[in-house]
């Protein structure tokens, strides 16, 4: 594993941080009700809404948390060791990505290259990013953010990892 990451730009990282920025916007109005219950008049009602904005925010900063812990590990990068040179590793890649279906976004040869993979109609599909670096090749695939952080959405980012590994060490 390196601890280089993939770096989003613009509106592509404000789309892909969306769901932790959500959890922490919810966590803060959390925050303001438990302020605001110490103005209530009983002290019933003021320990009920306490409890609960505490609760809430608990809850929305930790999966905030959660969601950004898996966006930053999924946005680091594979490093893949291979015998062969940058550009033999990026035609090989290349070639793939386009038997594959990938749409290919940004072709810096032989450097790296950014390609999106097929999609449904309402998604925009998984991207992945390989760089080239002498014999090292570094891969990193994100999920679509329409679909999420499912399960689905991870296997097919690992899948699209593999393809570049095997791509490479073949």
């Amino acid at each position: 594993m390196n601890s280089e990451r993939l770096h989003l730009g613009g509106v592509e990282r404000a789309r892909y941080y969306l769901p932790t920025a959500i959890c922490f916007y919810l966590a803060t109005l959390c925050l303001v009700l438990t302020f605001t219950s110490t103005f209530l008049r009983t002290l019933q009602n003021a320990v009920a809404v306490t409890a609960a904005g505490l609760f809430g925010l608990l809850l929305s900063a930790g999966l905030g948390f959660v969601f950004w812990q898996a966006q930053r590990r999924d946005l680091s990068f594979t490093l893949l060791r291979t015998t062969a040179d940058a550009p033999s590793n990026f035609a090989a890649v290349r070639a793939a990505a386009l038997r594959a279906g990938w749409r290919i976004l940004r072709e810096d040869a032989p450097r790296r290259l950014d390609a999106q993979t097929p999609s449904a109609i309402l998604d925009v599909g998984e991207r992945v990013t390989v760089q080239f670096r002498d014999s090292d090749v570094l891969v990193a695939s994100i999920c679509d953010p329409s679909i999420g952080f499912s399960l689905v959405g991870r296997r097919k980012c690992a899948e699209h990892r593999e393809l570049v590994r095997r791509t490479v060490d073949a």
